[in-house]
């Protein structure tokens, strides 16, 4: 009786995977991974005078195209606000949200999404100009703070004063562009957001040297992507995109020596480039779904680095976004 109450278990699980699996089966039909990005912000998402992306999530989209195609091109990026980011992944429009989204227990529960992973750890910072003389966010009180309304930005900095009997003035704007260039023309004394973006839209301003941003991080921002819940197949194959990306610079494997990777006798490697094990049919992709990931995006590090790292004009220390083993807390399953 217990046997058959498992084969039951198992028969209704299968049966629930393949009637859920359909968002890569319209992928591969369309020919094209549609991906939700953020558009205006340099280091994560952000096209070119020629309509060139570059990003960190963007990236991450192109990584998520070779798994499927063994073609990091093939993705049509579809910019969005923070408004209409998560209508447009629960309308279809999108295959993938990607856009410096932070991962929340209401996003998660409620939303009808999944976020496959963090693939930025971040936290809300603040960014002043040196001229108002202030070395800490705790000599901010009675500061004018533009923010972007309806965000984890704003109900941070609330919390933030509130809970340290602080009083500052809000300068609420619909969206972030708004709120930095009501910054730098001076309407407020502080602009408030998660640090990667501080370092990214501080290049915007008229004066970049003139500001600096403030040390203290005033909450945790894991960003990450997210898709629709209902298919776990597609759930999997992203999550394991970034999981791959990880594990390659774990393991020692860059787009520069991924070929030669494919000759080797560790098993954690053969598994990884597909000699050893059916990992990627497992996901409904080739044998090789992360030798293409590699081969034409890259490992985690190499992404961070030219996007947001030491390659990038943003130049943003690791901290965090090490690996576990360097003194980060970026971690990934095994894949075995």
């Amino acid at each position: 009786m217990k046997r058959l109450a498992v084969i039951v278990v198992i028969s209704l699980a299968v049966a629930a995977h393949g009637a859920g699996a359909q968002t890569l089966k319209a992928v591969q039909q369309r020919g094209v991974l549609n991906c939700g990005s953020n558009g205006t912000l340099a280091g994560f998402g952000l096209p070119d005078a020629k309509g060139q992306w570059t990003g960190l999530d963007v990236d991450f989209c192109r990584a998520v195209a070779a798994a499927i195609f063994n073609d990091a091109g093939k993705v049509k990026f579809v910019p969005l606000s923070t408004k209409d980011r998560f209508t447009a992944l629960q309308s279809g429009e999108v295959d993938l949200l990607a856009r410096d989204t932070t991962w929340t227990i209401s996003r998660d529960s409620s939303l009808g999404l999944n976020f496959v992973g963090v693939d930025y750890y971040d936290g809300q910072g603040f960014m002043v100009r040196k001229a108002l003389n202030v070395n800490s966010a705790l000599e901010l009180t009675g500061a004018s703070v533009c923010l972007q309304q309806g965000t984890t930005t704003e109900l941070n900095a609330s919390d933030f004063f509130r809970s340290r009997k602080m009083q500052f003035k809000p300068v609420t704007f619909a969206t972030a562009n708004e709120a930095v260039k009501a910054y730098d023309a001076g309407r407020c004394d502080v602009y408030t957001t998660d640090a990667s973006s501080l370092y990214s839209e501080r290049l915007r301003l008229a004066n970049p040297e003139e500001h600096i941003l403030l040390p203290e991080i005033i909450s945790k921002e894991p960003l990450g992507p997210a898709v629709r819940q209902g298919d776990d197949q597609w759930f999997d194959i992203v999550k394991w995109t970034l999981f791959a990306m990880i594990n390659a610079e774990e393991l020692g494997i860059t787009s520069k020596n991924i070929d030669d990777m494919k000759a080797s006798a560790n098993p954690d490697i053969k598994r990884f480039v597909g000699t050893e094990g059916n990992y990627g049919e497992q996901l409904g992709l080739s044998k090789d779904w992360a030798v293409s990931i590699v081969k034409l995006v890259g490992n985690y590090g190499e992404v961070f680095e030219r996007n947001v790292g030491s390659g990038s004009p943003l130049k943003i220390d690791r901290g965090l976004n090490r690996l576990w083993s360097k003194g980060g807390i970026q971690y990934a399953p095994p894949i075995r």
